[in-house]
């Protein structure tokens, strides 16, 4: 029983050494060289100082090796390690502080706001959804002073709430909408789809998707709320995870609503001589039926 306990105490002091104390000894080893920052060698004392009589074989792998060795190896920067050191901890579910000081000198190692929300976001699909909301709002207390500093727009605060890009200005096709929409490809092979975003109160014309046979497309809501109406119905209301199934030679029309933001995926179903014709704008006075 007595033994248990030590190697239980010893794997719990091999954790806090290695996820409390490592990486910020490497984060305020960086010195200002003008707009640059220089990578000065990182020391790690931790292990001995806390290890070094109880477990001197780990103190010398964690101060010599560990931190000696590999995170002053050169082959990759210190800024892709503390990436590496987030999203390993990530993966593990390590979400406490260990893992809040190991953002902050991910920070300091020139990490953005934007790049670790990305590195988040990314490892997200791989490690788990609630994993990722646990080190977002960590994050968001370490990157707090940039927030502050640059205040988000409607756009991008809107965009943190969906997994698709919102995409750049729907210059292309601006003249057959009301108001502000962007356009981002998500699949330009096998079958095209297109993450389609409508500021509030933005809407497309009405249209009709011609096909002699098949076609038409699909809509699915990813994020906000909009509507969707075929000529002589009213309208659907969309929200995230609804679909709708538009077929070819109908009227129609889509867009957000009156007071929020809408994103839906297009995807455009295959068929035989087809093709897109833009009719008139939905008026003030249809849109303004809406809730």
């Amino acid at each position: 029983m007595k033994q248990l306990n030590r190697n239980k105490l010893t794997a719990a002091l091999t954790f806090g050494v290695l996820s409390a104390v490592g990486v910020c000894y490497a984060g305020d080893n960086l010195k200002d060289n003008g707009n640059m920052k220089e990578e000065k060698k990182i020391t790690q004392t931790a292990g001995r100082d806390n290890l070094g009589s109880f477990a001197p074989d780990f103190a010398h792998y964690n101060d010599d090796v560990l931190f000696g060795e590999n995170w002053n190896n050169k082959d990759i920067s210190l800024k892709t390690r503390t990436i590496i050191t987030v999203t390993s901890l990530m993966s593990l579910g390590i979400t406490d502080s260990s893992m809040k000081y190991h953002l902050e000198n991910a920070k300091k190692a020139g990490v953005t706001r934007e790049e670790i929300a990305a590195v988040i976001t990314h490892n997200a699909f791989y490690a788990g959804w609630p994993k990722a909301w646990a080190v977002f709002n960590l994050a968001k207390e370490v990157w707090r002073d940039n927030a502050a500093a640059a205040p988000a727009s409607e756009k991008e605060n809107y965009a943190r709430t969906i997994m698709f890009p919102v995409g750049e200005p729907n210059t292309a096709y601006a003249k057959y909408f009301i108001g502000q929409s962007y356009l981002a490809p998500v699949s330009a092979s096998q079958v095209k789809i297109f993450n389609v975003t409508f500021e509030p109160k933005c809407r497309n014309n009405w249209h009709i998707h011609h096909a002699k046979k098949g076609g038409g497309q699909i809509l699915i809501a990813v994020g906000g709320r909009g509507y969707y109406q075929e000529q002589g119905k009213d309208p659907v209301e969309m929200k995230p995870g609804d679909v709708i199934n538009i077929p070819a030679n109908v009227k129609h029309w889509h867009g957000a609503a009156p007071d929020s933001w809408f994103s839906h995926l297009a995807v455009e179903v295959e068929g035989e001589e087809t093709s897109n014709e833009w009719l008139e704008p939905v008026t003030d006075e249809e849109y303004a039926r809406l809730k």
